[in-house]
């Protein structure tokens, strides 16, 4: 959101040192500003990427990995960084600050293995995954709404349990992590391989990504006991392969066709038709007993709230609107990169497809689309702006008398217009993913204050296309080109320095 965070540098910093001291996920490798240490900070780094890249060069000679991917993952010690920590507040529901703490990764000695595994892994997993996951929250709400009221199997009775997981990012010791992940691979493979790789060369790969993830706080250089750097999509990957291992404890329990199930990230929603929620709850603890590393908080109730959706089982009636934390603002707008109003125009475009699907109640729609409106122009947009963006939602279904309508039938028919609409969006976003997966998809920002954008992007595409309409791989149908434009002044240039590498590196 729009908002920052203003406190004293000494508390704060009290709270991030109370924080390293407690955690169990990483441990000091050196003290920087120690003499006794028995090498240098500068020997102990070379000598850890020259360890990285003799394991990547064994690999090559017993031909586990081809030249052409050893030279793409070879270290070269001139160019590692090596990452730093730092930490954002975080105001929980009691409205007590807790620290998110944050590890840079770009040019870190383990940055270029963890990218070329996510493209081998990430696909894989999000495929075997696809049918207990949710892509948002406007998907949760989709498939629910398909459960109760297509399907008809939310009955009177039926409760709602939600789970987050607390610790998403540093789930488990390093040899656990690689044995789940070994066991996944050999499940849901037909082979011994995954492309080119065989599982036992993803192992390896994987362990010098785990173990060899480093990044430095104040006067001390830490390494990753658990998990890796949330700022590395890898890290994502693996944990959502190891819940999905976990999370079998609970669909084991479940009989899937009677109940609803689903994971986005670290949280987890599921119905339950089995027995009382004392029985339910009775059940959860057991697997928090035989399973502690994963660290987790759960809510049971016929009325829950799940990614900013308030869901509630009203005697077997299913009713949800759009929830919002008593903590946060009301009317701001979120902080987007790039071109804010560009941005901000496809915000409101989807804030408004998130109120629909989210409300089941027309009243309740009307009220968030009026708040979007103020929102908007509390924050100085135009009346213009606003009108234009709110029209054009209508009337993409022809749909003009709907903006003031409170007639739940008429309401009832245009959600499911935009239901389905939603279904194809996931479908164009599915394609996106398999060009961004095959390195087809490329991307164009260009400085943009006023203008018309609209027009010269379609001159773009248009001349684009013209000159490489029978290119082997950048034609239109080999790949996705993506323009977008950006500020040249934002927030981040004003109030955001990058933090340089360790005077001990950069000399």
């Amino acid at each position: 959101m729009n908002t920052f965070y203003v406190g004293n540098i000494a508390d704060f910093e009290t709270k991030a040192d109370r924080y390293l001291t407690r955690s169990e996920d990483y441990e000091v490798l050196i003290n920087i500003n120690n003499e006794t240490n028995e090498k240098t900070l500068d020997i102990s780094i070379k000598e850890m990427i020259d360890s990285m890249n003799s394991l990547l060069e064994k690999l090559k000679t017993h031909k586990a990995i081809k030249d052409d991917l050893y030279q793409q993952l070879i270290a070269d010690p001139k160019k590692v960084k090596i990452p730093y920590l730092y930490f954002l507040p975080n105001i929980s529901n009691e409205n007590d600050i807790s620290l998110v703490p944050i590890i840079t990764s770009r040019s870190s000695a383990t940055w270029k293995i963890g990218k070329y595994l996510n493209q081998l892994l990430q696909p894989f997993a999000d495929k075997n995954l696809h049918s207990t996951t949710f892509a948002d929250g406007t998907d949760f709400i989709r498939k629910l709404n398909h459960y109760a009221n297509t399907e008809r199997r939310l009955r009177p009775t039926t409760l709602f349990c939600t789970i987050k997981i607390t610790n998403f990012y540093t789930l488990d010791e390093h040899q656990n992590m690689l044995d789940v992940i070994g066991y996944f691979l050999h499940d849901d493979l037909a082979t011994n391989k995954l492309e080119s790789l065989t599982i036992q060369t993803i192992r390896n790969l994987l362990y010098l990504f785990l173990y060899n993830n480093i990044f430095y706080y104040k006067d001390n250089i830490y390494k990753c006991t658990k998990g890796s750097p949330n700022t590395m999509a890898l890290t994502e990957t693996l944990s959502n392969i190891y819940l999905s291992v976990w999370q079998k404890k609970i669909l084991k329990e479940i009989d899937r066709n009677i109940e609803f199930f689903g994971r986005y990230k670290d949280q987890i929603f599921f119905t339950w038709n089995k027995s009382s929620a004392l029985e339910l709850e009775t059940f959860i603890e057991n697997i928090r007993e035989k399973h502690q590393n994963v660290r987790f908080q759960k809510f049971i109730s016929t009325n829950v709230q799940f990614l900013n959706a308030s869901i509630e089982n009203r005697q077997g009636q299913l009713y949800s609107q759009v929830h919002y934390d008593s903590n946060k603002p009301r009317y701001t707008l979120p902080y987007l990169s790039g071109h804010s109003k560009s941005a901000h125009s496809d915000w409101l475009r989807t804030a408004l497809i998130r109120a629909l699907c989210y409300c089941t109640s027309v009243d309740d729609f009307q009220q968030e689309r009026i708040a979007l409106e103020l929102t908007y122009f509390i924050n100085g947009y135009s009346l213009l702006f606003v009108e234009t963006h709110i029209k054009h939602f209508f009337n993409y279904f022809h749909a003009q008398t709907m903006r003031y309508s409170r007639i739940q039938n008429s309401y009832d028919k245009f959600r499911q217009q935009w239901f389905k609409f939603v279904e194809q969006l996931y479908e164009l976003s599915e394609q996106l993913e398999k060009f961004n997966n095959n390195g087809r998809l490329i991307q164009f920002n260009y400085i943009y204050d006023f203008g018309p954008r609209c027009r010269s992007n379609r001159e773009f595409y248009r001349l684009w296309y013209h000159y490489f309409q029978k290119h082997p791989t950048l034609s239109e149908e080999n790949s996705k080109v993506i323009l977008t434009t950006k500020h040249f002044h934002s927030l981040n240039t004003l109030f955001a320095i990058d933090k340089p590498p360790h005077t001990t590196v950069q000399q």
